[in-house]
């Protein structure tokens, strides 16, 4: 099978990087950690104005009604800028699950609007909501039933600008596809993780264009070359992995199970040596707070066990083999 995007999907993308580079997305970062959200937010409506927000929505509730792959593409390219908040659980998965709850119009139109940004805790991979105290919408499913939930404790993420809390499921459950809500989640954090990392070997790259040791740029040198060559390959193998995924999940596939733990293993394998080759071409500074490859570090290292962590996405590659 060969599969490209179309020019309309590269435009589509290529004005999302256009939004978001013209943004302080890293300042916004810092400023959700600190525990203001009002740059998030306005990032947030940058994505609203370019229909991102509305992707999963279906149409007939003011939504596009995209194609999963236009949802990864456009959610790794938020992966790609580091945007804060529950941007897998409102995007993606959020419209899946609410659209069987008895006041769906009103939250999907919301949703697509840019007004409400949504959460979700899907145990038993994703027992936790990620942002449930910036969200205006929280949702528990589990088995099949989706319901609006109450916000517990909060627990401390190794991405401070990531906080997760227990959640209770309230008593207004309604039915919703938990399945396809869970795959859908894995394969959007797969597309994050595929963005971050490319971000990571794009900054390395920058990074040693401009460093010099010893009188020379480190980046002529073959040690830091191979190291960044590595990273470019394992991304690139990854990325039609998840892009394959996606197709899968479109068309129903009996393989999407099997597809999305490999793109989820695929991705976070790449995230995580681009991850190491940006530290290792910075050094130490790279991972000081000044430094925005750290923003990076971090979101790779909390969403590598969200919606499943490799271990769990690697046992059920091997169970259809």
């Amino acid at each position: 099978m060969k599969f490209d995007l179309d020019q309309d999907q590269r435009d589509f993308a290529a004005s999302i990087d256009a939004a978001l580079g013209a943004a302080d997305v890293p300042g916004a970062v810092r400023a959700w950690s600190a525990g203001d959200a009002e740059p998030g937010r306005a990032v947030w409506s940058r994505l609203t104005e370019l229909g991102v927000t509305a992707l999963a929505v279906p149409e007939e509730f003011d939504g596009i009604g995209a194609h999963p792959v236009d949802v990864v593409l456009a959610i790794e390219a938020l992966g790609r800028w580091c945007v804060p908040g529950p941007v897998v659980e409102s995007i993606a998965v959020a419209p899946i699950l609410l659209a069987g709850a008895p006041d769906a119009a009103d939250r999907l139109a919301g949703l697509a609007a840019g007004e409400l940004i949504a959460t979700v805790a899907l145990p038993p991979h994703t027992p936790r909501a990620v942002d449930a105290d910036r969200a205006g919408l929280v949702l528990h499913a589990e088995a099949g039933r989706a319901a609006t939930a109450q916000v517990g404790t909060r627990h401390a993420s190794v991405d401070p600008s990531r906080g997760v809390f227990d959640v209770a499921a309230g008593d207004d459950a309604w039915d919703a596809d938990t399945v396809r809500a869970y795959e859908m989640g894995a394969l959007a954090t797969a597309a994050q993780l595929i963005g971050a990392g490319q971000a990571m070997l794009d900054i390395a790259v920058d990074y040693a264009k401009q460093r010099t040791q010893f009188g020379r740029v480190i980046g002529g040198y073959q040690a830091i070359k191979h190291k960044l060559a590595d990273v470019h390959i394992a991304l690139e193998l990854a990325r039609p992995l998840v892009y394959g995924a996606a197709l899968s999940y479109a068309d129903g596939s009996p393989d999407t199970a099997r597809d999305v733990s490999a793109a989820k293993v695929a991705a976070s394998d790449a995230a995580l040596l681009a991850a190491h080759s940006a530290l290792q071409t910075h050094g130490a500074i790279g991972f000081t707070s000044e430094c925005d490859l750290s923003l990076w570090l971090l979101r790779v290292q909390a969403l590598r066990p969200a919606w499943g962590d490799p271990t769990a996405h690697r046992r059920r590659v091997l169970e259809v083999i």
